[in-house]
């Protein structure tokens, strides 16, 4: 792992709302503060919910909506026909880029692409005016689908669901870190969505749990938490600093206990003191669509912060039981037995901390066949295409696997 900041948080217990990393207070966690690419490093602030949305005040605008109303009525008709089917009949569709969309243009064909996504957004219910439809980001996503699948273009632009995503205070003209743009994504469509049945089926779709423990090594007592999380943020270099070889690895080093003493105790109230603590984290809960994010981002003992490009290749087939002890896992046998994965899309950085690009290999869900998503220009590839995203510490502009999106081989 890298070298810890000069500044150190004091370790504490806390509980994670629902969508966001976890904090981390490992020493070997330290480099978690999420880093905007092209941006001045900084801690994210975790308690500022990044879901934001200006009020609206319906009635005054109503009068001035319902020519526009008349307008979109024909193609809101249509939207139960086309919606929820992303199996590329009319041949893959790529997105334009409209200046530094490179990193939305990846993120959003990951989410299209998922058929249990669009499942659940399709059925969401329509804004009854033309100003509710320009701000909802679910719905202008729907509308961007049905451009892809109902044209005959080889790439659509997404101008008017980035118009949407500008009201909600979101930048897309900036280089943007894949990870936290994911998250506020998300939470943007949950937040949206107002039948509270999706919003639930959405979270069950994505959400994972696990349970933090802090236990006292001076009195043995402990105290547990269930916290939720929409990535599951692995290190690639362990607490000594040395690079992770596999996917498997990030894992077990994820979940494995750690101890906390020196700057790093914690106050127990048993003893009324600071003592040695014991950190560990067990899983609980695995979605249907699994998000791992690598943390190849690097705080040095400088503010510097550097890109991890070493090479360090996943599976296309991950069972959770076979890289989990029995100890690091609450979850009853059920659950376990749904804990095989098979690998359905990584998007890739290329580039260095100041600069980059992003792309997306996906797999169709209805042809089994990989695709890359380079913004406007889609072509099939192979597996060994694919592989070329594990990394390689000689090539700085080179493809890397930021986020690896797993599926449920058989989903309860």
């Amino acid at each position: 792992m890298c070298a810890v900041p000069a500044r150190r948080v004091r370790p504490r217990l806390r509980g994670v709302a629902e969508g966001r990393p976890r904090l981390q207070t490992r020493e070997s966690f330290c480099h978690s503060t999420i880093l905007l690419m092209g941006q001045r490093s900084g801690r994210q602030e975790w308690r500022k919910k990044p879901e934001m949305s200006p009020s609206e005040n319906v009635k005054a605008e109503e009068e001035g909506d319902k020519e526009e109303n008349k307008e979109l009525k024909t193609k809101d008709q249509r939207l139960p026909v086309v919606f929820g089917v992303a199996d590329l009949k009319n041949g893959a569709v790529g997105l334009y880029n409209i200046g530094q969309t490179c990193c939305l243009n990846s993120l959003l064909q990951v989410f299209l692409m998922n058929i249990h996504f669009t499942r659940i957004l399709r059925r969401i219910t329509v804004p009854p005016y033309a100003s509710l439809k320009r701000k909802n980001v679910p719905y202008q996503m729907l509308l961007l689908l049905e451009k892809m699948q109902s044209g005959k273009q080889k790439a659509v632009s997404p101008t008017e669901l980035a118009r949407c995503l500008s009201i909600h205070r979101v930048d897309l003209f900036m280089q943007h870190d894949a990870a936290q743009l994911f998250l506020t994504l998300w939470n943007l469509v949950k937040r949206q969505i107002k039948d509270q049945d999706l919003v639930t089926k959405l979270s069950d779709l994505y959400t994972i749990c696990v349970q933090e423990h802090l236990a006292c090594q001076i009195c043995s007592s402990e105290m547990k938490r269930n916290s939720n999380m929409l990535t599951l943020p692995v290190p690639v270099l362990d607490s000594s600093s040395r690079m992770l070889k596999t996917l498997e690895d990030c894992l077990q080093c994820f979940f494995h206990p750690e101890e906390l003493t020196g700057h790093n105790m914690c106050f127990c109230e048993y003893c009324e003191k600071k003592t040695p603590f014991l950190q560990s984290m067990k899983l609980v809960h695995l979605p249907q669509t699994l998000t791992i994010q690598l943390k190849r981002f690097c705080f040095e003992r400088s503010t510097d912060v550097h890109k991890l490009s070493h090479c360090l290749p996943f599976p296309q087939e991950l069972d959770f039981n076979a890289v989990l002890t029995e100890q690091q896992s609450q979850a009853h046998d059920s659950e376990k037995a749904a804990w095989q994965y098979e690998l359905f899309a990584v998007v890739a950085h290329s580039g260095s901390t100041n600069s980059g690009h992003y792309c997306a290999y996906i797999r169709s869900l209805t042809e089994c066949k990989w695709y890359c998503f380079n913004d406007s220009i889609v072509r099939q590839v192979s597996w060994d295409d694919v592989k070329s995203t594990y990394g390689h510490s000689d090539l700085n502009w080179g493809q890397t696997a930021y986020l690896l999106i797993y599926m449920k081989k058989h989903p309860q």
